[in-house]
């Protein structure tokens, strides 16, 4: 594949990703065509600041769930089944997404403590 066809790529991903709302939380800075040296105008988040982020965005999404549940129990006409129903979906696989996250950094907490010094 030439170069001009994974700009081309990127360029659609790009505009794909801003159609739908997306926004990468970490740009590299080739695809922004930053210097390799050169510092990033904001830092990076830290590892437990991502953590905390995305227990938030399931604790929301969860929370979202419950309240489009009870408002279509309470039969609010402006809530349907559908949207009640893809809310509850994504807080699931949220919740499920960050259970194996959850998983992974132990299965990798434990692989380093065993390590031999």
């Amino acid at each position: 594949m030439s170069s001009i066809d994974i700009n081309s790529v990127l360029s659609q991903i790009r505009s794909l990703n801003q159609q739908v709302g997306v926004r990468p939380s970490i740009t590299p800075p080739l695809l922004t065509g930053e210097a390799i040296g050169t510092a990033a105008a904001k830092p990076a988040e830290g590892f437990g600041a991502m953590i905390q982020s995305g227990i938030k965005q399931v604790a929301a999404a969860q929370s979202e769930s419950g309240r489009l549940q009870q408002a279509f129990e309470l039969g609010d006409p402006n809530t349907d089944l559908a949207t009640v129903m893809v809310a509850s979906a994504k807080a699931q696989v949220s919740f499920r997404a960050m259970v194996e996250v959850r998983n992974r950094v132990v299965s990798a907490y434990q692989d380093v403590m065993n390590m031999p010094l």
